[in-house]
């Protein structure tokens, strides 16, 4: 074995397009935990010359898993963002975390990105995180090619890796590569738009191009006719050549892959295995070849005093740029963005559209995960790191201070689990803030907070490894020990039974001018869809202007403040309508501030005179058993009241799909790995909120 640089790399920046934005490259690697993600990546730098040792996970050598947690867990936690070039692109690309409970990291990075590589196991094909972070790309309109990786592994097979991909995805897999060899003779592809054979040594240096072997002709020939016919299915040119000489060239082809790769109608497929150096650089070709550039996405829109703006990806653009990360480093804090338009220089002075502030640029940097490079200046289509900004957050709009703007931020995920933190000794409560402080800047999916009752200071995050990983963070980075409580999944109330034409009368008389306010509402349930946490919707329909339509939205801004907390436990409120059916003013003593009163203390005695239900955060889990353990591991899922939803064999285990309470998932790895002498392995993702049960409803309130 060697690390000897290949002669394949391509960094050559010859033939530079007079346009520099088309040779720009923004992407993403998506995948489930263990799919093989930030082996991609390394294999992307060292490849491309940007490291010159291969980093492997399993030896805490990677680039981008740089964070000392990262390194004793063996998986990504935190995207970290990377460049390099090749064939004369610049590629800027981010590895994101594929481990659930940090899938606010994936939407963070998708925000700012313009494609992405989606990497499946070859033997376990899409997985839950898988499923979950596809979607979120689709929602974000990010153009993806898929990698099937780790075809030397026992039972790898590409054909069932695919199938899931059109089952499960709901896409048109386009497959471009024919195995050559199968697990632990996996030695190369067949690429089938060029028909050739690419095939590596076992020096894992460069590939030999070669002819199709013989004993693959007959088989490349008829997946070759097949990927034709499906193109010509969904693009219009191919289906033009295609009618006029029953075959598409491998140049139409490659134009028809990018366009469809571009809409979304069609997914490019490539195969390999990265831990092998085998199948990366033709995944790096299809990166320039196919995935979009900034000049190939729409204009970014935002908007500015409600009016939506679009600007153009060019250099010469008013300057807009949005973040995405913050660190806090020993040398100071970084601020992660995507700029969209204009150039930015050091020394400029940009506006944050959220703190409404100035600020100077100190430093501009080029991102390679733990270490930077400094640069000049930054243009339309970068993703860099600047120094010098003090409030900027996660989701901030920067933009030039002559033409204003405000960009979508990413979709923000509310936290479903809490845990009780406390400093160990008194006089280190205030260090303890001020690291909080900090780690909920770096990650705005988490949440700190004090609670009134207890005083105690609560953290909330997305699960319980998040939680678990942000403490630590606490004790290695801040020096401090802290204790953390049990943990504690966040509850919701709904309305089980409503209430109709209840009447409110606010009538407040302490000298000078009163209050008054009557209201008269009905209150009902919202019918929830499947695993949905509910909503909250309000109409009006008083007539004859007895309730002015000022005073009808101090109303709704009422009843929205009496969601706060429900009569149950205290938990918010949702899945509910109000409708405002009747009410009364008075001359002199009327107000938005009656009103609003009114709204909150009238719903609020709605929810006392109706039926309420508690709701609980679920979980989707998938869990891997051996055939003979498969009964203990059933029980103990109906004991932790989780419904099966169905069960499949698969190579001599069984996986068992569920969907489980939350708040019973808690330790359930340990149980399931004492049950199954170490054999099983389980997957879960959030699946919204279900009704809980009366009786076990009746425990937890009475707790």
């Amino acid at each position: 074995m060697t690390d000897e640089r290949p002669r394949a790399v391509r960094t050559d920046l010859h033939h530079r397009s007079p346009d520099p934005l088309t040779t720009v490259r923004n992407l993403g690697i998506l995948a489930h935990v263990d799919a093989g993600k930030t082996t991609v990546t390394e294999r992307f730098l060292y490849l491309t010359g940007a490291t010159h040792k291969r980093g492997e996970v399993h030896d805490g050598t990677t680039v981008t898993d740089f964070d000392p947690q990262e390194r004793d867990r063996g998986i990504t936690i935190f995207a970290a963002a990377v460049s390099c070039v090749w064939a004369g692109h610049r590629i800027n690309l981010i590895d994101t975390p594929g481990h659930v409970d940090f899938s606010d990291e994936v939407t963070r990075s998708l925000r700012v990105l313009d494609g992405a590589i989606a990497v499946f196991d070859a033997v376990a094909g899409v997985e839950p995180q898988s499923e979950a972070v596809w979607h979120e790309a689709v929602r974000c309109g990010v153009p993806r090619i898929a990698f099937v990786n780790k075809l030397d592994r026992a039972g790898a097979d590409l054909d069932t890796a695919v199938a899931s991909i059109r089952d499960r995805l709901r896409t048109v897999p386009l497959v471009t590569q024919l195995p050559i060899g199968r697990e632990q003779h996996f030695t190369g592809v067949v690429d089938l738009p060029r028909m050739r054979s690419l095939v590596w040594g076992d020096d894992r240096g460069t590939f030999v191009e070669g002819p199709v072997p013989e004993e693959l002709r007959e088989e490349a020939l008829r997946r070759r006719r097949l990927l034709e016919e499906t193109v010509a299915e969904l693009h219009p040119a191919a289906l033009e050549e295609f009618c006029a000489s029953s075959e598409v060239s491998a140049d139409t082809l490659a134009t028809a892959l990018r366009d469809l790769t571009h809409s979304g109608e069609g997914l490019v497929v490539l195969c390999g295995s990265a831990y092998r150096d085998r199948g990366v650089e033709p995944l790096l070709d299809a990166v320039v070849a196919y995935l979009p550039s900034p000049r190939d996405v729409p204009a970014v829109r935002g908007t500015l005093d409600g009016a939506a703006q679009e600007r153009a990806a060019d250099p010469a653009a008013p300057f807009s740029a949005l973040v995405f990360k913050v660190n806090s480093t020993a040398t100071g804090r970084l601020t992660c963005l995507r700029v969209y338009s204009g150039t930015l220089r050091k020394g400029d002075t940009l506006l944050d559209m959220g703190a409404r502030r100035t600020e100077r640029i100190g430093r501009i940097l080029r991102l390679q995960a733990d270490r930077h490079e400094e640069i000049d200046l930054a243009t339309a289509g970068d993703i860099v790191a600047v120094v010098g900004l003090k409030a900027a957050r996660a989701g901030t709009t920067l933009c030039a201070p002559s033409a204003p703007l405000v960009l979508e931020p990413p979709r923000a995920t509310d936290p479903v689990v809490s845990v009780a933190v406390e400093a160990r000794g008194s006089l280190e409560t205030d260090r303890l803030a001020a690291a909080l402080g900090r780690l909920v800047e770096e990650d705005p999916s988490l949440v700190s907070r004090s609670d009134p009752e207890t005083g105690q200071t609560v953290l909330s995050g997305m699960g319980e490894l998040h939680l678990e990983v942000a403490v630590e963070k606490i004790r290695r980075d801040h020096g401090l020990e802290v204790g953390v409580g049990r943990p504690q999944v966040a509850y919701r109330e709904t309305v089980a039974r409503g209430v109709s034409g209840l009447v409110y009368r606010h009538v407040k008389q302490d000298g000078g001018a009163g209050q008054f306010a009557h209201v008269v509402l009905d209150v009902e349930p919202l019918e929830l869809a499947p695993g949905s946490a509910g909503a909250f919707v309000f109409r009006s329909t008083v007539v004859g202007g007895r309730v002015p339509r000022e005073y009808v939205r101090a109303v709704e801004a009422g009843c929205r403040d009496a969601l706060a907390e429900g009569p149950l436990g205290g938990h918010p409120v949702t899945g509910l309508r109000v409708t405002l059916t009747d009410g009364a003013t008075h001359v002199k003593d009327s107000s938005d501030l009656a009103f609003r009163t009114a709204g909150r203390l009238g719903l609020r005695e709605a929810l006392r005179a109706g039926a309420m239900a508690l709701l609980e955060p679920v979980a989707e889990v998938t869990v891997t058993v051996p055939d003979e353990a498969v009964g203990g591991v059933l029980g103990d899922l109906a004991a932790r009241r989780g419904g099966i939803s169905g069960s499949t064999t698969r190579g001599g285990a069984t996986v068992v799909d569920a969907t489980v309470p939350l708040a019973e998932l808690f330790g359930y790895a340990t149980r399931l790995r004492s049950r199954t002498q170490g054999r099983a392995t389980f997957t879960s993702r959030p699946a919204g909120y279900a009704r809980v049960p009366a009786a076990v409803s009746r425990g937890l309130l009475t707790r």
